[in-house]
């Protein structure tokens, strides 16, 4: 299975020594759930921040549209670019997948709502309820526990999407659309130790309180980002039999 990694940021200065890039941490976990579930995965990555999509739709292959420091809802040339892909991409019927502004965007493109939360910061571990029964499946106790760095937010959802799960501080912690589009806000590619780094040496705005209830957050609840890339693959996987 082929999973064409659409990169919207590459965090210039962001990511401490032992991460080699963005795209790695997406690779590092796909591997392990995809063995997991004894599939065999490949990738192909496009730098869309810079003007790269991929101009062929494959009716066995992931799109998956990563997270960014830019808002779904600024009108740059990229951000437009990568909305139009998007809708082109949905009507082909191709297996999306959005995490964080990846989640925003797609949702943004395909006619839901995004914004700045009023709320601020949202970091740290959070969990949510599942209420999707698939995932539930393989989520302790029907919560999920994910690795999140946002402050825009899906305020509206588009038309046939489905809520994946749902949190006090963000209503729509993912959700799907029409059996091959999936997304969550939080980022399950992201380390404990990544985040950690984040919170410590790139968050000089933010409250002393913020940060420490954010840390705390690492060291209490157990990152369920593995279960859910295996719940992405499997959801794929299922998609892409269908259509065979």
């Amino acid at each position: 299975m082929n999973i064409n990694i659409l990169k919207c940021d590459s965090f210039p200065g962001l990511l401490p020594a032992d991460i080699p890039s963005y795209e790695w941490m997406f690779e590092q976990r796909f591997n392990a759930a995809a063995q997991k579930l004894g599939l065999s995965v490949s990738y192909c990555l496009y730098n869309v921040h810079q003007g790269e999509l991929p101009h062929n739709f494959e009716a066995d292959e992931i799109y998956l549209v990563t997270g960014s420091n830019t808002s779904a809802y600024d009108t740059i040339p990229w951000v437009l670019s990568l909305q139009e892909w998007i809708r082109q991409a949905y009507a082909q019927g191709v297996v999306l997948v959005g995490i964080c502004f990846g989640h925003q965007v797609i949702a943004q493109a395909l006619g839901g709502k995004v914004q700045r939360h009023p709320q601020g910061w949202g970091v740290g571990i959070r969990q949510s309820q599942v209420l999707d029964p698939a995932l539930a499946s393989i989520i302790p106790d029907g919560t999920m526990h994910l690795i999140c760095n946002h402050h825009d937010q899906v305020v509206q959802l588009p038309p046939r999407a489905n809520r994946l799960a749902t949190s006090e501080f963000c209503v729509n912690e993912g959700y799907t659309i029409d059996g091959h589009v999936i997304t969550f806000q939080g980022h399950p590619e992201f380390t404990v130790g990544y985040e950690e780094h984040l919170i410590l040496h790139h968050a000089d705005s933010e409250s002393a309180d913020l940060k420490n209830r954010a840390l705390d957050s690492l060291k209490q609840l157990q990152h369920h980002g593995d279960r859910v890339m295996e719940h992405v693959l499997t959801f794929a996987a299922q998609h892409i039999a269908l259509r065979d």
